[in-house]
């Protein structure tokens, strides 16, 4: 192949290999010593008994757990990524996907630990690449997606565990061979307690405030290419079952047109309990299915309310000018949304507009303020439909 094949236009495909497995140490446990201590936001986490939103359930003894899906901005023990693995995804864009992997992931090295999955074949070149800092460990993986391949994690009677979304390559729409294994495979070798869920989801599918509030595109969960048959009324009590939200705010999203069905994460964000982040195209720019997403999500965060009955404040944050950027193609994801929050600093795509990239610093500043604003060059990944948070996922911390 030429050309690599992107998120937002083309159908992917790959043959996946025999998944190997090595030494991994996720420590996925509040009595990690290693434990990240978390910088600051603009709302400090719930402390421990005092959890809005959570759904009452039972731990192993029998005793009343309250289990919760924390926000990202609370404390993680580390992160963990994939190296992109295949030709037959990326093309002759892989040499250059695989830099912007090794540059974000030492970027956040340098301020919580960061795992990095690589097939056992690739791991000698995924370390050379990424540095001493990275951790790199044998685990077989398709592509470079960990936020929708691995499990999305709750706290649970002082305790992490896994829900296993049970991914299916956005719906049939790419091979995976491996990474329909990452999930299992992560909660197995290290002894963390699977949740099960009859849904086909992924974790760029779901943004919560940590305090019982959920949004989700209707797009990509309640879509037959996931969960066939499913109402939506069906999949809302399955995510509040399993998820233990309490509230959950529906946007409608775009089917069909990303291999994604549109997640969430490249359209709102949550960045404290009652604030929102919303894309907004640049200004003259032609409206086109994804503008018009985001004026849908407009109107019902103008008058949704949250878990604890409070109301939204939505605060835009425009693209950059197109004929600034650096990076090119029709996949290309010029959304400021895709940013990720972690321990010590906040990572957000660096697109070339000098202007609008300092805007959306700052305004990330205003709701970080202990946390450094650290601005990431990711040409290759935006190209092919994806982003920092797709490229990322937090494991959190108790305690």
């Amino acid at each position: 192949m030429t050309n690599a094949l992107p998120r937002r236009t083309l159908m992917r495909s790959l043959a996946g290999l025999g998944a190997g497995v090595g030494a991994l140490t996720l420590g996925l446990t509040a009595c990690d010593p290693n434990g990240i201590e978390e910088g600051g936001g603009a709302v400090p986490p719930p402390q421990p008994g005092g959890t809005p939103g959570g759904t009452t359930s039972s731990t192993p003894d029998g005793t009343p757990g309250v289990r919760r899906f924390g926000a990202e901005w609370e404390k993680h023990l580390r992160t963990v990524m994939s190296w992109p693995a295949s030709e037959n995804v990326w093309g002759d864009q892989l040499p250059d996907v695989r830099r912007d992997v090794a540059g974000l992931a030492q970027a956040i090295a340098a301020r919580e630990p960061v795992v990095l999955m690589a097939r056992p074949e690739q791991q000698d070149a995924a370390r050379k690449a990424c540095g001493s800092a990275v951790e790199v460990v044998p685990i077989a993986v398709d592509d470079l997606w960990a936020r929708d391949t691995l499990p999305v994690f709750v706290e649970e009677g002082g305790r992490v565990k896994g829900v296993d979304f049970n991914f299916n390559g956005w719906g049939g729409k790419q091979q995976r061979g491996n990474d329909a294994k990452v999930a299992r495979t992560v909660l197995a070798k290290y002894g963390v307690e699977r949740i099960e869920t009859r849904l086909v989801a992924e974790g760029g599918s779901f943004e919560t405030d940590g305090q019982g509030t959920l949004m989700v595109t209707e797009s990509s969960v309640v879509n037959g290419n996931r969960n066939p048959g499913m109402s939506r009324d069906e999949v809302e009590a399955e995510l509040k079952k399993v998820l233990g939200v309490t509230k959950v705010i529906w946007l409608a999203g775009v089917k069909g047109k990303d291999i994604t069905d549109a997640h969430v994460d490249c359209l709102t964000r949550f960045v404290a309990p009652g604030v929102v982040l919303l894309d907004q195209a640049f200004p003259g720019t032609p409206p086109d299915v994804w503008s018009r997403s985001a004026d849908q999500a407009r109107a019902v965060l103008a008058e949704a309310t949250d878990a604890t009955g409070r109301k939204l404040q939505v605060v835009e944050l425009q693209q950059p000018d197109p004929d600034r950027i650096t990076g090119r193609g029709d996949a290309f994801v010029s959304s400021y949304m895709n940013f990720y929050v972690g321990s010590k600093g906040v990572y957000l795509p660096k697109f070339g507009d000098a202007r609008a990239d300092d805007r959306a610093q700052q305004i990330l500043k205003q709701y970080f303020p202990g946390r450094e604003i650290v601005p990431v060059k990711i040409d290759a990944i935006a190209g092919g439909g994806g982003g920092i948070h797709c490229a990322t996922h937090d494991i959190p911390a108790l305690g």
